[in-house]
């Protein structure tokens, strides 16, 4: 019977490889090694820590022309304490792509549990950065809601959402005012941001609520406006050092706000919420409204799906949603809807680790295929992947490249490897899914998380190890610096292979993860219970093993190579092996699952 109670044990290996990778964005065998000896409730203690910022704002190295002055390097442009609408009017999509590099290169840098639980409110209440969203800014202020809440009540946040100023752009409640109402944002509010469809039982009646409720949300949301200076402050946000005065927010225009009372349908109890025609009186009407949703049980449950589906598995049975969703929804909302107590309470339960049962049929461990980003991260910080220096000395205007390459080579890496080549040909659009539903791996039944992995996308996932494993050259300044070729793209009919500024010592990591590295069977079965969810088998073994001794030849025909290595530092053979091996092991079907 599935169990949310406490596994109390001490977490082994393969228990450990699965919660950290479940729980956040990063994975390496020291961070497996330094949780040894500690109980699933410990280790997301040190899991659940204070959100920091090694690279503190976003930076755009590239130069602007506009009525500010010719050739005006944006810099920091969001610290700029004078920030206008027009004032950095240029470039607004690759500075929303900055944005979310910054906040993908801390979340890299930080092992935390906020990092995923803010990424789960992104696929929740979804704002395609580039389409529709605003600018930059806008989408800042976005990022830092989200990551503000991630460990507060989400009905606050679904509150704030609704002034939030790419929102109001990206569901056109802008333009949502009495005489002429827009549905949009109030339809999705309910359908995917709240308490979800349910069944439909008629025409326009989807039994959580209906249509007419979607007319009367749409009416308490009128008025609320997008602030073109991002000047107008919330002051219940205030966070050092991004939000000094609280994150920017929309404002209240009285006079395009319905006054009138809004009566909903018998999915909310025929309730009538009393209107208002002041700034007082129309925020309690919205709080009214929140509250009356939120009351719904069927509300917490749909956010304890969406979280289960994310951590634990796309799919389930009646006897998960009676012993694990519905518990966990009333945790919810007993507990004001703060969404990490109640995650905690999932990722220590019996239940997460499959220890509640004995069916093989349904095992939580090794059954969510990772989407890019988590695959990207996990090579990234498993490997020991080099990567450009966002925090690197930036450039400023005038001067010579030579004096800032390092964060050049960030820029070019983020901007041209990972967010134009790597994210769309593994079918992420990083923070740009197609729909406000999010990406298909989040919701779309019947593939769930195996839409991240099919025809269309494996082979740019196949080929980022590859990336990292490729060859040198110089840039095209005569820099020399280390860039190894990357994913291959079709280009007009042909390929060619994106650069992408980062180094990885292929020897080195064995060296440094491998406890006898002149063992091909060691490297084998350590580097197997590394990289995997689950042990392999023997035959499965024996394949890989032939990627370093050749199938005929005995054991020392490795040895050999490695001791060539160790005593003459020939690392042609050793080289060629490892990548093999590495990349086959990284491609395996294995590989691919957590």
């Amino acid at each position: 019977m599935p169990s949310l109670e406490e596994h109390t044990g001490l977490l082994d290996k393969r228990l450990r490889k699965h919660l950290l990778r479940r729980a956040c964005f990063q994975y390496s065998k020291e961070q497996l090694d330094g949780l040894e000896g500690k109980t699933a409730a410990e280790i997301l203690d040190t899991l659940t820590v204070s959100k920091t910022y090694t690279w503190e704002w976003p930076y755009d190295p590239i130069t602007s022309n506009n009525q500010y002055g010719s050739n005006r390097l944006d810099g920091s442009w969001l610290e700029d304490p004078d920030w206008t609408y027009v004032k950095y009017i240029n470039r607004q999509t690759p500075k929303r792509s900055l944005v979310t590099a910054w906040w993908w290169y801390n979340a890299l840098k930080q092992n935390t549990v906020i990092d995923k639980l803010t990424w789960f409110l992104f696929t929740t209440f979804t704002v395609s950065k580039d389409d529709g969203a605003g600018r930059a800014g806008n989408y800042f202020d976005y990022l830092n809601l989200l990551q503000f809440y991630a460990d507060k009540s989400v009905k606050t946040l679904a509150r704030k959402i609704s002034f939030d100023n790419s929102m109001l752009f990206y569901l056109d409640n802008t333009d949502n005012e009495k005489e002429s109402p827009n549905e949009n944002y109030a339809r999705e509010f309910l359908e995917l941001f709240t308490i979800g469809k349910g069944e439909q039982v008629a025409e326009g009646d989807y039994t959580n609520y209906t249509e007419h409720d979607v007319v009367q949300a749409a009416r308490v949301f009128s008025g609320i406006k997008h602030n073109r200076d991002r000047d107008v402050y919330d002051s219940d946000t205030v966070k050092q050092p991004h939000c000094p005065n609280g994150i920017s927010k929309g404002w209240i225009n009285t006079n395009k706000h319905d006054p009138e009372n809004k009566t909903f349908s018998y999915a909310f109890n025929d309730q009538t919420i009393s209107g208002g025609s002041n700034q007082t009186a129309i925020e309690s009407e919205l709080d009214d409204f929140v509250d009356m949703v939120f009351d719904k049980v069927a509300t917490a449950k749909n956010y304890v799906r969406k979280l289960y589906r994310m951590y634990v598995r796309s799919e389930w049975g009646q006897d998960v949603e009676d012993d694990i969703i519905t518990p966990l929804a009333q945790q919810l909302q007993s507990n004001e809807y703060n969404l990490l107590g109640v995650l905690k309470t999932l990722l220590i339960s019996k239940h997460f680790f499959d220890v509640d049962d004995d069916n093989a049929s349904n095992e939580n461990i090794g059954g969510i295929v990772k989407n890019p980003m988590q695959y990207l991260n996990e090579l990234i910080t498993l490997l020991g992947v080099s990567i450009p220096d966002a925090t690197a000395t930036p450039p400023v205007l005038g001067q010579d490249l030579n004096n800032s390459v390092e964060y050049y080579n960030f820029y070019r890496f983020w901007q041209w490897f990972c967010h134009s080549t790597l994210f769309p040909v593994c079918g992420m659009d990083f923070f740009a899914p197609n729909t406000v539903a999010g990406y298909p791996g989040d919701y779309q039944a019947p593939a769930y998380d195996r839409a991240w992995f099919n025809s269309n996308n494996i082979v740019g996932r196949y080929n980022i190890i590859h990336s990292f494993l490729g060859r040198n050259y110089n840039d095209s300044y005569g820099n020399g610096v280390n860039q190894i070729k990357g994913i291959q793209t079709a280009n007009n009919g042909g390929s060619y292979y994106q650069r992408i500024w980062t180094s990885f010592n292929v020897i080195s990591f064995f060296e440094q993860n491998i406890s006898d590295p002149f063992s091909a069977q060691t490297i084998i079965e350590e580097l197997a219970d590394l990289l995997y969810s689950e042990p392999i088998d023997e035959d499965r073994k024996a394949y890989f093993k032939l990627f370093l001794v050749p199938l005929g030849e005995p054991d020392y025909y490795w040895w050999e190579a490695w001791n060539d290595w160790v005593t003459n530092g020939n690392s042609t053979q050793v080289k060629l092996r490892l990548d093999d091996l590495l990349s086959k092991m990284i491609n395996a079907a294995e590989f691919q699952l957590m």
